[in-house]
């Protein structure tokens, strides 16, 4: 009987890049799996981007305090799930975050200050999921004000992650990783029959991992500041803006998310960058099944309950 392979694939999806790992029989079943993945990625892009005029999302944007807009089931599961994100991270993570006037942020060596808090408030006032309207009867989704926008980004891609591993499992592929951008989901084990391990990257060396976590049928996503960020009079702050404030939130350098969905711990990840490490761990701590790892600004490291890093 012949030995399984592993099939490999890199290429640019979603403005991100994505990496598809299946243990398969030969190399053509992890070819023909694979390309079967990108295109259930294509198709969720399209349902979902902001950069096509035809995407359903753009279709919500434009119609913003005009009139609701019909929109498949799909887009409608996910706009709920990430409402109710939303409320359990008191907004912290937020749909309508694609509201932001991004004028005041570039987050170069050119940025010496913060915009006073007036300006920092006037540039979110549009941001407040509560606003998003959905009629789950007739599939529509209105957004209440003029100017209000939404965005995946902040769950899109772990959305993309899981669903790709579900294409992968019909087909017969019972071992891989989707990894979109970071945000990565795996099953069944590797070739030689070890789990899958991950490493969580040192934010000051971000080619060193500090820890390695076996994560088989597990996701993990991380966020933070590390690779994007600004220090202003000795304080660094993250380009991760408080949906809340208009402010750049400093305090933490890197939250990771594991749990049994990506497209959970991609949601979660950045919200509890903004909450900061006390109250977010406090969220964590009540939610079933997901566990945490954050590293502040001193590069100390805490963990929720559940889980222990060595």
């Amino acid at each position: 009987m012949a030995k399984p392979v592993s099939v490999n694939r890199v290429l640019k999806l979603m403005g991100n890049r994505f990496e598809f790992t299946v243990i398969a029989e030969d190399g053509q079943e992890g070819n023909a799996a694979i390309d079967a993945a990108i295109e259930e990625v294509k198709r969720i892009e399209y349902l979902l981007t902001t950069f096509s005029d035809l995407s359903q999302t753009n279709l919500i944007n434009e119609n913003a305090g005009l009139k609701p807009v019909k929109v498949e089931d799909e887009v409608i599961s996910l706009i709920e799930r990430s409402i109710r994100i939303s409320e359990i991270t008191d907004g912290a993570f937020d749909i309508t975050y694609g509201s932001i006037d991004k004028q005041l942020w570039n987050f170069d060596p050119n940025m010496t200050s913060l915009p006073d808090e007036q300006t920092a408030l006037a540039s979110v006032e549009l941001i407040d999921y509560r606003n998003v309207i959905v009629d789950k009867e007739r599939s529509t989704v209105l957004l209440k004000n003029k100017g209000m926008r939404i965005g995946f980004g902040g769950i899109g891609k772990g959305y993309a992650a899981d669903k790709a591993k579900l294409v992968l499992q019909k087909i017969g592929i019972k071992s891989g990783i989707v990894n979109a951008a970071g945000d990565l989901v795996t099953w069944g084990a590797q070739i030689d029959g070890r789990p899958w391990t991950v490493g969580i990257a040192d934010p000051e060396q971000t080619d060193r991992p500090f820890s390695a976590l076996n994560i088989s049928d597990m996701a993990i996503a991380t966020s933070g500041s590390y690779e994007k960020y600004v220090t202003i009079d000795g304080k660094r702050y993250s380009h991760t803006i408080d949906p809340k404030t208009g402010l750049p939130v400093s305090g933490v350098k890197s939250v990771s998310i594991i749990c049994p969905s990506a497209e959970l711990a991609d949601a979660l990840a950045t919200p509890v960058v903004v909450m900061g490490v006390k109250v977010g761990l406090e969220l964590i701590n009540q939610i079933k099944q997901v566990a945490c790892i954050v590293i502040d600004d001193y590069d100390r490291v805490f963990t929720s309950n559940n889980i222990n890093v060595i």
